[in-house]
């Protein structure tokens, strides 16, 4: 079938994308769980969107769906299901998924009692930070659901973070800080991320400087393998929390990994964020193919990378609460279908996942829109509306107009006429540099009520839409080898830093004389 989906890719590259559009207009946009998606500015007719939605069933997405839910294994190089659903889950389930489901309840209580002075610190006063340190999908998920609401936090409390091994990072979130009054909380799956170590051990060092025997008080430890924890501690008794094997790190903000983000923001705005994901949980569980939004996106994917080979994807969020979104989103995609090879060993035929990055609009129309609009690539956009609507009308107004006009210009582009009947005086030559190629497509996703439910039925689109689009590839979502295979070259060569000669690679053995 990806053959008929070329020839119909072949067919609308003869047309121009703004008539597509203009023929699109009409359409109803997918909704899901308060979400409205317009993808009328995309290379696609009728024919060809029932093209695509036939290859989608023809993939089995609904099937997948159903085994997603069903808790059936669906990382097979691990031998797991992928339960990171489950945490949201707001009744018991069965088996396996509600032992997922209660995992995140000890951190949303050790969170409550916090808050409420039930838990102090050593010498009896309420903490006035917490320092959260991971890496990874230990990071990237808790950093960005502070952002975002960082106005609902307590005002008297502090949060920081740590996540690279360089020592800058760990000195520049110590800054300020009384080890006193500061909660540690060390996140890793496996508790053996060097990073994260690394990072701890100073932080532990840190307390007991100040704390003595007492410091282990000031540690919360979040792991799937709490032995190792527990071993590391060395026998002192500190606050763990567990995260679940069956739930991927990229996929783990849910769980008590976002044990800082309970804290900081309340149980209560933690909850409303699971609330709103697991209301996008049932829309992909429940609605049919054509009007699934997770299938649908998933589907766009394949048809932009693979079909019509655009090799990247730009995601720019009108959401100044959504500003570290891609970032976010650049390690749950290309983490889990940054691949080609499938579950078989077999090389995967098209291209796979895009390439994503983008930013926070409108500060990226001041950067990297420019190279969008007249740069030589095509690359298909992805517009993220939501706009906190209680703010300054004037602005909101702005931010709204911003983003409508950078899709159309995307779209529509500026042809040499229209440059010379808007600006009669300009000279041939700055005429021609203003004109705009068009035919860039771009999809429109936008909420009218942006909070905690809204962002987390968000989050959990984008997570379901990955493991849809890593079955139209035939690869593994949930499984990470190249990351793998570079921390096990990173310690290997730790090991030789002093002894360049025993590199054995040259390069290597010559950059680490240029950097002794």
């Amino acid at each position: 079938m990806r053959s008929e989906l070329a020839e119909h890719a072949k067919r609308l590259n003869q047309h121009g994308l703004k008539g597509l559009a203009a023929a699109r207009a009409a359409l109803e946009p997918v909704e899901a769980a308060g979400w409205q998606i317009s993808t009328a500015r995309q290379f696609l007719d009728e024919a060809a969107e029932a093209a695509l939605l036939a290859f989608g069933e023809s993939k089995g997405l609904t099937s997948a769906a159903a085994d997603l839910f069903g808790a059936v294994i669906v990382n097979p190089s691990e031998n797991r299901p992928a339960l990171h659903w489950a945490l949201r889950a707001p009744a018991p389930l069965s088996g396996e998924a509600e032992t997922v489901r209660q995992s995140v309840l000890p951190a949303l209580e050790f969170a409550g009692k916090i808050r409420r002075g039930e838990i102090v610190s050593a010498d009896g006063r309420p903490f006035a930070a917490v320092l959260h340190i991971g890496i990874g999908g230990s990071d990237f998920g808790p950093r960005l659901i502070a952002d975002a609401f960082e106005d609902l936090a307590l005002p008297s409390l502090t949060l920081r973070f740590a996540a690279n091994v360089d020592p800058y990072d760990l000195d520049r979130a110590f800054a300020g800080l009384d080890p006193a009054t500061t909660l540690v909380i060390g996140v890793s799956k496996s508790f053996g991320t060097e990073e994260t170590l690394y990072n701890l051990a100073r932080a532990h060092d840190w307390l007991k400087a100040k704390l003595g025997t007492k410091s282990a008080h000031h540690l919360a430890l979040v792991s799937a393998n709490p032995d190792k924890a527990r071993a590391w501690l060395g026998g002192a008794d500190a606050h763990l929390f567990e995260m679940p094997l069956s739930v991927g790190g990229r996929f783990s903000l849910w769980s008590a990994a976002s044990l800082a983000c309970m804290i900081y923001l309340g149980p209560e705005t933690f909850r409303k964020i699971l609330d709103g994901a697991h209301a996008m949980d049932e829309h992909v569980r429940t609605a049919p193919l054509a009007s699934n939004a997770a299938m649908r996106l998933a589907l766009l994917d394949y048809w932009n990378t693979s079909v019509r080979e655009r090799p990247m994807r730009a995601l720019l969020a009108y959401a100044n609460r959504l500003r570290l979104l891609p970032t976010y989103l650049q390690q749950l995609e290309m983490e889990s279908n940054g691949k080609s090879v499938n579950s078989n060993g077999e090389t995967v035929p098209p291209p796979t996942a895009p390439a994503l990055w983008g930013g926070e609009g409108s500060v990226g129309q001041h950067s990297y829109h420019q190279w969008l609009h007249q740069g030589s690539q095509d690359v298909p956009c992805e517009f993220i509306l939501a706009p906190d609507r209680t703010r300054d009308g004037e602005g909101l107004a702005a931010l709204n107009a911003h983003a409508l006009a950078q899709a159309e210009v995307l779209a529509n582009g500026r042809t040499l006429s229209e440059v010379q009947d808007e600006e009669p005086g300009v000279s041939p030559a700055v005429a021609a540099q203003k004109v705009h190629a068009g035919g860039r497509p771009s999809s429109f996703l936008s909420h009218a009520a942006f909070g905690p439910e809204a962002f987390g039925a968000l989050v959990a689109l984008y997570e379901h839409r990955t493991y849809f689009a890593g079955k139209l590839w035939g690869v593994n979502p949930f499984d990470q080898w190249g990351v793998e295979r570079g921390k096990t070259m990173a310690g290997r060569i730790k090991a030789v830093l002093d002894t360049p000669d025993k590199a054995g690679d040259p390069v290597t053995t010559a950059l680490i004389r240029q950097i002794s």
